[in-house]
């Protein structure tokens, strides 16, 4: 009987839905099934496995709040089911093939949309594949296995690309047997992206080795795997001090404990379950008469025996392990290996009860069981030459390849063997096995987070203005902002946290002590002096760049002199008191500051004789306690959300409800002299503090203030900080200490967004991984299209950014390992349904969300394999964010998180570290993911900045520049139309020329072109076994060069080549007359800059017309920046490019003169000489 299609089915099916991302299979809606003779079913109208959620995407969302239930969701709930194919532990090459020869349904696409449900399977004797219904006869129906040339994975075919169904597909479902000498396709979507990797491994593993498979499947006893835990076990043996040997065993504990040595992160009860269930399953085997094979070395050897015994390959069956029944399966667990691995002797010698000891071969079962990860031993064979292991060749193209590894030669592979191989044999033989690569993937090299961004990495020498300021609000709080008690402990987190710029609100106390805490309010007060202490103590623990303290003064001449004491007494020197310089346009840089206090307060005007003098009153807590009297007597509140309420221009900025009316108070002149580069003064308008302000002085904005400035005049916000630094603090009516999102005033530019560091959430979880970007000192170095002077960004762009070229983030969610319960439920005890949503935060063009598939009852190991793809427009703004919730059908709860900026994560496959709600980490709770940048045209590159500008549509887009209206500056600029198409012609070429190469070669728009030619390796081999195409690396530029006949794939791909090396060199050899020329006509244009203002007032314009002007002299000077720095990224793009041609071409024996030898060792990409871009210099 066929086994039941699919991996997997939603109870709720909706027929004018497309499938999402990670479904796979396809809707009714879209798919043509095509009726044929024979007994076969039609295509059903059930959505795939995967299928969750619309095509539309779900809206945007409100996020986590403190309970970690998740708000506002407008998804169906589904469920899923697995077959019993996931639930087993495919960790060898004898598991996939066994699956393969069981048979599996598939969905056979051809052209025209076209799709056909079918059965296939391997034939007994590993030689063909067969399928059916068909109405070819059936010794027709079926492929050679030696006529395979290829198992491509993905839509990398022509039939997959042209489908009228492509987009519905998923990637990590579909694959394509490319066979015969016509290099026909038959391209396959399966239920589940798992069951596409066991055809796969299985299908190479064939290719690989041919009629000499079964030969191969029957030593895997004999693994690095297997030797290593034998030798494992043995040790434990003899440190126990047992005297009947091995073959009395361990004690149960003691195998629990040695198994989670290995895998600390298996709970114990699952261990000691899984012993005592396999004990089980054994007393009822023989109690029936049946017994078990003391040479039982795991499911590897039992998968293997019974693909051996079902082939009928001869020798010796009763030696063998007998086939796992569907029984036994049952009976055994998820691993489905429930047969015994004892001898009937074994079970009389242990002493004290069968459960109390554990065999070798109980031990290796239940490791297998527990500690393989299929997802890994998938990936491991993808790259491993031999199927079973990496050597040091393997290891090192995957460094290169997929972790975007530099430098990385056979010592490197070396090392990291040393490091993570746990058997003794494979660090001798320089072999990396399944648990060693597991222990290398879970290790610290290979988390997301990029170990270069632990360390300051970013210029430091930029003035103050230039840098985001890692800023808490009302620090001494704990709790809430009315009744919450004062601690000193709130300065004592946010400065080990990183924090820069702390507050103060200082009131008279009792016997002329002065104290802290929030006028008006039930709050707490705490000594001035003991703030100051621990201030003084650990204000440069984490950071010795400058610490701002926001100093609210409320105290009386008496008092404040007693303010002055103690500062002088505690901070001392460290308190800057440099005297103001005349004439600076800009202020110092954190470098200049280091070590520093800076103090931001009021200060009184120069010129002042007094010891006194007259200042306007700041106090925040007056305004919150305004607003809870508006809001007990019932008025309507015209402030106090984030979204700000409507209002005029720039220049009438005003609260719905009037604010308290500022109080005038006597500030001691002394007190008023610490003050030095951080003034307080008060927000008028954009253009007042334009024509007014210094930079030396700084604005406080409220919330509702900042977001609705935001909101009416998103460009002037942005030029404003450009020059002087603006502090933001939360609505007053955040009385219950909630945070506002960062990002709304991160995008605007502004430095300064104080946040409440004792509510966790969101909100805090983008604050501390923003600032974990930069060694975590507390400064992060804005966008340089917010610190240049000429440039142009609104903060509420919804689009491109003009001069930034947008990036596409491809994200995998592989799998998730040992996630908790959430904490506080208990309905369903240890039982988790996982899923996982990957966020985008950034400009409101870049913010988007995708979620996975939900994974019943599984928190140990779920299987997502779900793809995202996500446009990012500005990437030095975009932070991702992870976040694990478990599936319940009412309110889903909280269970980890982890949010990252883009410019920090690291390419290839990848461990997420999992932290919970309070921002602690979650031990050994993980996601792993794979994680591609590339530019709008696709193609991995060592680069974190784009290096495309748009999509090619209908047409070409070219990049238009504005009027100004004043007639010379038009003229400068209208120079730039032909060196701007021309620019863009250059790039585009070369680019459209690389994608188009990469689909011929049939690799995933992620690939570079070190994996283009890596992937053609195995299909230019004639029949000789001569490869029908070399490549001539002595040229400046690789040609490929045909060895005879090529058959019309092979001719494609030589012609597109060919088409892609002659626009790399029009990059090269055209780009910098380009660049030249733009340049020019910038610097020419920016002679106007100075008295763009006069001249546009004499040709006529006024009022809004001139601001429009400027606005578009801008926007002309930021796209040609932007156009010219994409040019020389284009050049470098093709140096790379042209460098990988080389390194691939010489690791896969393709180059001319060197066919063969491969005992020569390899050499790493950045050791490739620079001949291979440089000029010409004579004949090769």
């Amino acid at each position: 009987m066929k086994p039941s299609p699919g991996n997997g089915v939603s109870l709720e099916t909706h027929r004018d839905e497309l499938l999402s991302n990670g479904g796979c299979g396809m809707s009714d809606t879209v798919t043509a099934v095509q009726p044929e003779t024979g007994p076969g079913s039609p295509m059903t109208d059930k959505p795939g496995a995967g299928e969750t959620t619309d095509a539309k995407g779900i809206p945007r969302r409100s996020s986590i709040i403190k309970d970690g239930s998740r708000a506002g969701r407008e998804r169906k709930k589904t469920v899923s089911f697995s077959s019993s194919l996931s639930e087993r532990k495919i960790s060898s090459a004898a598991d996939c093939i066994s699956a393969m020869m069981e048979g599996t349904e598939f969905r056979k696409v051809r052209s025209n949309s076209r799709v056909y449900q079918r059965y296939y399977l391997l034939e007994s004797g590993l030689q063909a594949l067969r399928w059916e219904p068909s109405k070819k006869e059936s010794d027709k129906a079926r492929i050679a296995v030696p006529s395979i040339r290829e198992v491509r994975t993905g839509r990398n075919t022509e039939t997959f690309r042209t489908n009228g169904i492509y987009d519905q597909i998923s990637e990590d479902c579909a694959f394509s047997i490319i066979y015969g000498e016509t290099y026909e396709a038959l391209d396959l979507v399966s239920n589940s992206a798992e069951v596409a990797k066991v055809w796969v491994t299985g299908l190479r593993y064939l290719i690989l080795y041919g009629k000499h498979a079964i030969d191969m499947m029957a030593s895997s006893e004999d693994s690095l795997r297997l030797a290593w835990l034998a030798e494992t076990f043995s040790s434990m043996v003899v440190s126990a001090g047992q005297g009947g040997g091995e073959e009395v065993g361990i004690s149960l504990q003691s195998a629990v404990g040695l198994i989670r040595s290995v895998n600390p992160g298996v709970r114990s009860e699952k261990v000691e379950h899984r012993f005592k269930e396999l004990h089980r399953v054994k007393e009822r085997t023989n109690g029936a008469g049946t017994s078990g094979v003391g040479t039982v070395a795991g499911a590897e050897a039992k998968v293997g025996a019974s693909v051996v015994a079902v082939i009928g390959s001869g020798a010796g069956d009763e030696d063998r392990a007998p086939a796992v029944t569907g029984a036994e399966e049952r009976d055994g667990g998820e691993s489905g290996a429930g047969t015994g691995a004892g001898t009937g002797a074994n079970a009389d010698n242990r002493t004290g009860g069968i459960e109390d000891r554990v065999t070798k071969e109980e031990f290796i079962e239940v490791f297998h069981d527990l500690c393989t990860r299929p997802e890994i031993y998938f990936l491991l064979v993808q790259f491993s030459s031999n199927k079973e292991y990496l050597d040091t060749k393997d290891l090192m193209r995957f460094l290169e390849v997929e972790q975007g590894m530099a430098q990385v030669t056979e010592d490197t592979s070396l090392e990291l063997i040393q490091s993570h191989e746990p058997s003794e044999e494979g660090r001798c033989q320089g072999c990396l096995s399944l648990d060693g690569f597991t222990r290398y993937l879970t290790s610290l090299e290979c988390h997301l987070f990029d170990p270069e961004h632990s360390q300051v990495c970013q210029d430091m020498s930029q003035p103050l203005s230039h840098y985001y300021i890692n800023s808490s609000h009302n620090t001494y709080l704990i709790e809430d902002q009315f009744r919450g008690p004062t601690d000193i402990t709130g300065y004592i987190r946010a400065l080990k946290m990183g924090c820069r710029c702390v507050e103060v609100d200082v009131w008279d106390g009792p016997d002329d002590k002065p104290v802290v805490y929030t006028g008006h309010t039930l709050s707490s007060p705490v000594e001035f002096h003991c703030v100051l202490g621990v201030i003084g103590r650990f204000a440069f623990e984490a950071s010795e760049f400058p610490l701002i303290l926001c100093m609210e003064n409320h105290c009386s001449p008496r008092q404040q002199r007693v303010m002055l004491q103690h500062l002088r007494r505690i901070l001392g020197e460290r308190l800057y008191t440099e005297p103001l310089r005349e004439g600076e346009g800009y202020l110092p840089s954190p470098n200049a500051l280091r070590g520093k206090i800076l103090l931001k307060g009021q200060k009184l005007e120069e010129g002042c004789g007094g010891e006194e003098g007259d200042v306007t009153d700041e106090d925040e807590g007056a305004e919150m306690c305004q607003r809870m009297k508006v809001g007990n007597s019932g008025e309507v509140e015209g402030e106090g959300g984030q979204k700000g309420g409507g209002g005029g221009g720039t220049s009438s900025i005003k609260s719905l409800t009037p604010p308290p009316t500022p109080k005038r108070f006597q500030l001691l002149k002394e007190l008023s002299d610490l003050v030095t580069l951080c003034k307080s003064v008060r927000f008028t308008d954009f253009q007042t503090s334009f024509s007014t302000q210094k930079p030396w002085e700084l604005c406080s904005f409220n919330e509702t203030l900042a977001v609705r400035c935001a909101s009416e005049s998103p460009g002037d916000f942005v030029n404003y900080n450009k020059r002087f630094v603006s502090r933001v603090y939360p609505s007053a009516m955040r009385i219950d200490s909630s945070n506002m999102n960062p990002q709304d005033l991160w995008k605007c530019g502004c430095q300064i967004v104080a946040l409440n560091y004792q509510t966790p959430g969101l909100m805090m979880d983008l604050n501390i991984a923003w600032f974990r970007q930069n060694g975590n000192c507390g400064y992060v170095l804005r966008p340089a299209i917010m610190r240049q002077e000429v440039s142009y960004f609104s903060a509420d762009t919804r689009d491109s950014v003009p001069g930034v070229s947008p990036q596409l983030l491809h994200v995998k969610v592989i799998s998730g390992q040992n996630l908790p319960r959430p904490r506080g439920s208990g309905a369903k005890g240890d039982v988790v349904d996982p899923y996982v949503y990957v966020e985008i935060h950034g400009i409101p063009a870049d913010c988007a969300e995708r979620r996975t598939r939900t994974v019943m009852q599984n928190g140990d190991n779920p299987i997502f394999d779900e793809s995202f793809e996500f446009q990012i427009n500005l990437p030095e703004l975009a932070m991702v964010r992870f976040v694990v919730l478990d599936d319940e059908f009412i309110g889903d709860e909280f269970i980890g998180q982890y949010t990252i900026p883009l410019e920090c994560l690291q390419p290839g496959y990848r461990h997420v570290p999992l932290q919970s709600l309070m921002g602690e980490d979650l031990p050994y709770a993980m996601l792993f993911v794979h994680v591609a940048l590339t530019n709008r045209r696709g193609g991995g590159k060592p680069y974190k900045r784009g290096l495309s500008v748009r999509k090619a549509r209908r047409g070409r887009e070219y990049t238009a520049l504005r009027d100004l209206g004043i007639k010379a500056v038009d003229e400068v600029f209208k120079m730039a139309a032909l060196p701007l198409k021309e620019a863009t012609d250059l790039r585009e070429n070369m680019q459209n020329s690389v994608a188009v190469f990469r689909e011929l070669c049939g690799v995933s728009a992620v690939a570079n072109l070190m994996q283009c030619v890596l992937a053609l390796g195995s299909r230019v081999v004639g029949a000789d076994g001569d490869p029908l195409m070399l490549f001539e690396l002595r040229e400046q530029y690789p040609s490929m060069e045909p060895q005879g006949p090529l058959p019309d794939v092979l001719r494609r791909v030589v012609s597109t080549y060919e088409t892609m090396i002659q626009a790399s060199r029009a990059v090269m050899e055209l780009s910098d007359g380009v660049y030249d020329r733009i340049l020019q006509i910038q610097t020419t244009a920016m002679a106007f800059h100075e008295m763009l203002h006069s001249i546009a007032v004499k040709e006529g314009l006024k009022g809004r017309k001139v601001t429009r002007a400027v606005e578009s002299f801008s926007w002309n000077i930021t796209i040609l920046k932007g156009q010219a720095d994409l040019l020389k990224r284009a050049m470098t793009e093709v140096k790379e490019n042209m460098k990988q041609v080389h390194y691939a071409a010489l690791t896969s024996n393709l180059s001319k003169g060197v066919t063969g030898e491969a005992t020569h060792p390899r050499p790493s990409l950045d050791t490739i000489q620079e001949r291979a871009t440089a000029p010409a210099r004579g004949s090769p």
